[in-house]
């Protein structure tokens, strides 16, 4: 009888005691993700990767928290290309993007579209440039096109590209008051979110923000060692480029003289580009209100007259227009930061930064003069880099530097989904780094894999794809004249292919294996070399 009642009073006081004890456990919060996103910030232009050139507060607050991967790549360095890679996980010849013109399939499946299945609320605001509207968002309000630094339009599910929301003043500027509204007013505040708050800065041509427009005009900004590169003992396809600052930039659209320049200055125009890029006017000046403009005019015009007093020749002038290009793309960088940094001050105050983990990236890297270049799409390290900062409150340990693990962008898809704890779909190429936040010494792999598609096009970057390990790097310019190794370690400028020297004999025949490991591993095509005329 008394083991009868001490069995009754168990059965009614277990549950009870059970039910206790599940409450006292932590619930498992989702993580909200915010997705901070620039267009061709180059990582030597950032504050924490230790640019030379400006600095970056607000983006080092980012790094100060989290980590900064010192070794992230791009797919293939071309906007919309990295964007879809993003998207979808898989490369471009898997996820139909090759070259900025092609239209995203926004059937297949993307991150934000299982996210929002998962319960998150999804939301872009800002770049999209994929041509087709974009999916799998409860919430989106996008640049037309390319979109514009002054005065730009916005289309959403009812503002068209006929009918586009307008707005009054500077983009990156709006990008985040629309992104701050979103957060204060228009989310689901029950719902964990993925925010992809995307700036058209610092895309070409560079157009500050008028408060920034005489910022570094008492400072020469350092000059790259390889200004004056002549593109010797390299691929004969670097010659052909159409990217150089001596001979491509435009006077009236890159350097911000007005079209009626005198004819001194008109007769310096270089008469061997192609005839689409002869003569760009600019854009954002046509678009300015009569305040903006006299701001622009007053900024701009002495710097200007300058020049016509007494215009350079020679190196003098090709340093002439690095410093009127270098300072204009920090000046918008400047921009990001500063806004970067108000979204920032909103999640500290609201009490949203403990749970949110923050990603700053931008969808390849780009030339800031290195090989006498402005622009991105070759396979060498200013543009094929792109930077990768993240902050995880809890987990990433304060000031990480990430040497050792090769990230791409096809890698964000299945990290936010496994953030998430959402599964991972079989046929995406890329693989989550969540590990790698967890354990920085987790096992990784030993090579990305690269495809250039888009010629003919803009700026004659021979097609080629390639390979870059830990230490070299192989790049098959397929169209024209093969191979090129490079030694990283022993030439970290990438000014000597050394594919022929018969001491790399070894490494060669390895990074070929390597590349045709990775062309198995990604389902790639065979190639179709171009036939020459």
């Amino acid at each position: 009888m008394k083991f009868l009642k001490i069995f009754v009073l168990l059965f009614i006081v277990l549950p009870f005691w059970s039910c206790e004890d599940t409450s006292l456990q932590p619930t498992q919060e989702k993580l909200n993700i915010l997705f901070l996103f620039s267009d061709d910030h180059a990582v030597q232009a950032i504050g924490a990767y230790g640019s030379k050139i400006n600095k970056t507060p607000n983006l080092d607050r980012i790094a100060d928290k989290g980590v900064v991967f010192m070794n992230s790549f791009c797919a293939n360095s071309i906007c919309g290309p990295s964007r879809a890679c993003i998207l979808t996980g898989k490369h471009s010849h898997k996820n139909g993007f090759k070259q900025n013109g092609d239209q995203f399939d926004g059937s297949q499946v993307t991150f934000p579209k299982l996210l929002k299945k998962a319960g998150y609320e999804t939301a872009i605001i800002g770049k999209w440039h994929l041509k087709s509207q974009p999916t799998g968002f409860d919430y989106w309000e996008v640049l037309v096109g390319q979109g514009k630094y002054y005065n730009p339009d916005f289309i959403t599910t009812t503002a068209t590209e006929e009918n586009p929301n307008h707005y009054e003043g500077y983009c990156t500027t709006i990008v985040t008051d629309l992104t701050l509204e979103w957060l204060k007013n228009k989310r689901d505040p029950s719902k964990p979110f993925m925010l992809m708050c995307q700036h058209k800065a610092p895309h070409r041509n560079w157009a500050p923000d008028i408060k920034y427009l005489t910022k570094y005009d008492d400072v020469d900004i350092p000059e790259p060692a390889t200004l004056f590169d002549n593109w010797e003992n390299r691929s004969v396809t670097l010659k052909a480029n159409e990217m150089s600052i001596k001979e491509d930039f435009q006077y009236e659209h890159d350097m911000v003289f007005h079209e009626d320049m005198p004819a001194e200055l008109i007769s310096k125009r270089p008469t061997n580009l192609p005839a689409h890029i002869k003569k760009m006017g600019n854009g954002e000046y046509s678009r300015m209100t009569d305040e903006q403009k006299k701001a622009w005019d007053a900024a701009f015009q002495p710097k200007n007259d300058k020049f016509l007093k007494n215009i350079p020749t020679g190196k003098a002038l090709i340093r002439w227009k690095y410093q009127r290009y270098i300072k204009n793309y920090l000046r918008c960088i400047d921009s990001v930061d500063e806004n970067i940094g108000r979204v920032l001050d909103y999640l500290e105050e609201n009490d949203l930064m403990k749970n949110t983990i923050v990603i700053y990236s931008s969808d390849q890297g780009f030339y800031l003069g290195e090989h006498g270049w402005f622009d991105k799409r070759w396979m060498y390290e200013e543009s094929l880099k792109m930077p990768l900062i993240v902050s995880w409150p809890g987990l990433t340990k304060p000031g990480t530097k990430n040497t050792q693990h090769l990230i791409q962008n096809i890698d964000y898809n299945p990290t936010f989904l496994d953030i998430a704890g959402v599964k991972v779909p079989k046929d995406i190429q890329g693989q989550s780094f969540k590990s790698i936040l967890e354990n920085p010494n987790a096992p990784w792999r030993e090579s990305i894999y690269y495809h250039y598609y888009e010629n003919p096009g803009w700026h004659n970057v021979a097609r080629h794809e390639g390979v870059r390990g830990k230490r070299y790097k192989l790049i098959n310019f397929y169209d024209d004249d093969g191979y090129n190794l490079h030694d990283l370690k022993k030439d970290p400028l990438e000014m000597k292919d050394v594919s022929k020297d018969p001491a790399y004999a070894y490494i060669m025949k390895k990074m070929k294996l390597e590349l045709a490991q990775a062309r198995k591993q990604y389902n790639l095509p065979p190639l179709q070399k171009r036939k020459k005329n």
